[in-house]
């Protein structure tokens, strides 16, 4: 038996029970890759890259991609030609019950309090 052909294309995740909870943290302890999660956690749905609209230059975006997808906070795939992202939050609830919807309710309040943008 052969194993499936791996595009090149195909980006490397962690499976569910390799999420690390310091991996997570840490990928959510950046204010960008917290805003990237933050507007994903909102949507609902997968995004583009592009349609996150950072204050770094791309090469530092892409950055902040990888790790959250390292991390296994996000899911890539390729769909035609973009790159789409979508919060992992189904692996992250099963593995950390309530974290992710505390983190996200306390980056909340901090942006408000801060009188930050919403998401």
């Amino acid at each position: 038996m052969t194993s499936p052909a791996v595009s090149s294309r195909d980006l490397p995740h962690p499976a569910r029970d390799e999420i690390r909870i310091e991996g997570v943290l840490h990928a959510l302890s950046d204010p960008m890759r917290l805003r990237i999660v933050r507007e994903l956690a909102s949507v609902g749905q997968e995004l583009t890259c592009s349609h996150f609209d950072l204050p770094v230059t791309k090469s530092t975006t892409t950055h902040h991609f990888r790790v959250l997808r390292e991390s296994g906070v996000i899911r890539q795939i390729y769909r035609g030609t973009a790159k789409m992202n979508g919060l992992r939050d189904d692996d992250l609830d099963d593995l950390f019950p309530g974290l992710l919807d505390a983190l996200l309710d306390a980056a909340g309040r901090q942006a408000a309090r801060l009188g930050e943008d919403g998401a």
